[in-house]
């Protein structure tokens, strides 16, 4: 039988939801810089060295999800603890609180600010574009975020669920994460995540709102070293 789709999360957002910003060359398909770190494989046996070196500059990271084919020398492969991939369908409850608005480009400044503070790791100047952000605000302060990221016609992604430190305790992530599962579910798509396991309070939030661990799945970096 072939793999479920949300086991190579990457390659098959890339195919589909995000098929009109992908670098592709062969069986490798990533996103530009600008959107996303991130780089998919067709399936763990493919011939990849050819398509990296035209996809990936030297010294710069990549990372994979789910498969990683075999890598050529010259480059460096970093393991991570596997990541949990959790999916959410049952409509869950929103708790009260402040106003949910949507964030656009003139929120980008703020976004970018709330990221590089509580989420460095992935987000880049134009990751908003992959799909819709909502926010709190609170004290004309940008509080709270959550996004989408990755997806296909089936799945979307809930992303960057990420709350100032000012603000921890008040509900605001359980909040937006709860109303945008529940509007990806009336779209008819499933809403699905990743969460490191060593973010224990994220996982429990997310476990305490109505997501279930489907599987972990593995996370590596993919570095070039030399031209």
């Amino acid at each position: 039988m072939p793999a479920h789709e949300l086991d190579n999360p990457f390659w098959n957002s890339l195919q589909t939801r995000h098929r009109h910003i992908a670098l592709r060359s062969g069986e490798v398909a990533r996103y530009p810089r600008e959107f996303a770190p991130f780089l998919g494989v067709a399936f763990a046996e493919a011939d990849i060295a050819d398509a990296i070196e035209s996809l990936v500059a030297v010294e710069e990271s990549v990372y994979l999800l789910g498969v990683l084919p075999d890598v050529p020398s010259g480059w460096q492969v970093e393991a991570f603890r596997p990541l949990a991939q959790m999916v959410c369908t049952q409509p869950l409850e929103v708790i009260d609180g402040p106003e949910i608005i949507p964030l656009d480009k003139t929120h980008r400044g703020d976004v970018l600010a709330l990221t590089a503070l509580v989420y460095p790791h992935y987000f880049r100047e134009r990751t908003m574009e992959m799909g819709r952000y909502f926010g709190i605000y609170e004290d004309s302060r940008l509080a709270a975020i959550i996004g989408e990221r990755l997806g296909t016609d089936a799945y979307t992604e809930m992303s960057a669920i990420c709350t100032h430190p000012d603000f921890n305790g008040r509900g605001y992530a359980r909040r937006l994460t709860a109303m945008l599962a529940n509007d990806t579910m009336a779209r008819g798509r499933t809403p699905f995540l990743h969460v490191s396991h060593e973010n224990t309070r994220a996982k429990r939030l997310y476990e305490q709102v109505g997501f279930r661990h489907r599987r972990d799945i593995g996370f590596w970096s993919l570095r070039r070293s030399q031209a």
